[in-house]
């Protein structure tokens, strides 16, 4: 039987048919929960206050039991029939911004405008959709489903969410579903990696005029900048997509004193580890050579150091187009005529792919833009209930439907 075939006789079934009516009725509900999550603040490391109303909307839809574990993950597990094995859903609660960002949802029509708001609490209440139609329709699958609500998924939280879910000793789900994307025809089913690092050159400081000569840390920090930038472009130009990136500096008190501290944040990223390794390799070297250069030409001041500091580390990994969970995806799109694109991106599924589990990331329905910026905007493009129709299609192909027969 083709995967076309087995969607489609799914998406006919009774109980599903009872699921997608829910998800169509309750459309407008789940317009109001999205409003009253995303005015939540969540900036990674501070996620209690939305996960702890996360959980009493999970609670509230019936689906099963609901847990919230050491790191703040909001666990909801539904048992299987078959007693083994297990598809897990996660959509990432924290967003970007600071604590006391103005998150008020503005409502113009269908659109909504706050930050935050697609990016990702579109994704996290299109998981409480699916949890909630399963319920009311009585779907029972053979593997247990695990519907989680991750923290750390942004910036400096560095997947901490996933990444404890994928604990060594954990029991690992067969199969692994990121709901995190703007557009429904790109599903993500390789892992872009990561390696971000705190650079921090430090020195005695001093005046400016007075003890010129002296070893600088912003010199020396300039040193190890140019000399990763030249050794990195050439990396970069051939091969995997891969990339560098140097994104916030500072350091220094005025603009005549010689800085005691300079100090930067780097990202380098590829789709292909031996790329990143590359990248990493001689970023690691240049910034000691820039030491050392810096170290060379001062006068009789104490040596400069250095201090590199890993702040981020995301795995890479290639998934595998011919799995039967990225062939259900791409069926589920062709159906509607929306053409496929499969793609690498960094996302929570960057744990599972690396451990080879097959993993993918798909849309959180809607139309998304302007993400991680003060003006984020998610509209209700119309097609949202049928997108998470497809959504909940693919999360019960996976965990195998119970016949109510």
């Amino acid at each position: 039987m083709s995967y076309a075939t087995e969607l489609a006789a799914l998406r006919a079934d009774p109980q599903m048919e009872a699921a997608f009516a829910h998800i169509a009725g309750n459309h407008e509900a789940r317009l109001r929960d999205l409003v009253t999550l995303t005015e939540i603040p969540a900036p990674p490391f501070a996620e209690e206050a939305r996960g702890a109303a996360f959980a009493d909307m999970m609670r509230a839809t019936g689906f099963g039991e609901v847990t919230v574990d050491e790191v703040g993950n909001v666990v909801v597990r539904r048992a299987g029939a078959a007693g083994a094995g297990s598809v897990m859903m996660v959509a990432h609660l924290d967003t970007v911004f600071p604590a006391e960002t103005d998150v008020t949802v503005r409502i113009e029509g269908n659109r909504y405008t706050a930050p935050g708001i697609g990016d990702n609490t579109r994704g996290a209440i299109m998981m409480l959709e699916l949890a909630s139609a399963i319920a009311a329709a009585d779907i029972r699958t053979e593997k247990d489903i695990i519907l989680v609500g991750n923290v750390g998924e942004e910036g400096l939280g560095d997947l901490r969410g996933v990444r404890h879910l994928f604990r060594d000793g954990a029991a690992r789900p067969e199969s692994f579903i990121a709901i995190d994307g703007g557009d429904e025809a790109r599903l993500v089913i390789s892992a872009v990696g990561s390696n971000r690092y705190r650079v921090t050159f430090n020195g005695p400081g001093g005046h400016s005029w007075g003890d010129f000569g002296d070893g600088n840390p912003h010199h020396a920090a300039a040193r190890a900048i140019t000399r990763f930038v030249n050794a990195a472009r050439p990396i970069t130009q051939e091969g995997p997509r891969s990339s560098y990136n140097i994104g916030r500096t500072g350091g220094g008190t005025s603009v005549n004193s010689i800085p005691f501290e300079s100090w930067f944040e780097v990202d380098m990223r590829s789709g292909n580890p031996e790329k990143l390794a590359a990248l990493d390799a001689v970023f690691q070297r240049a910034m000691i050579d820039g030491l050392e250069a810096e170290n060379a030409v001062r006068g009789d001041g104490d040596l400069l150091t250095v201090e590199i500091e890993a702040i981020g580390q995301r795995p890479a990994g290639e998934g595998d187009p011919a799995a039967p969970l990225v062939q259900r995806a791409q069926a589920l799109l062709q159906a509607v005529d929306i053409e496929p694109q499969l793609v690498a991106s960094s996302t929570d599924a960057n744990i599972p792919i690396s451990l080879g589990i097959p993993a993918i990331t798909i849309s959180r329905c809607g139309t998304s833009a302007r993400a991680h910026s003060l003006d984020e905007y998610w509209i209700d493009d119309g097609d949202v209930p049928a997108c998470t129709m497809r959504g909940l299609t693919l999360l019960v192909a996976e965990a195998g439907l119970v016949s109510a027969d």
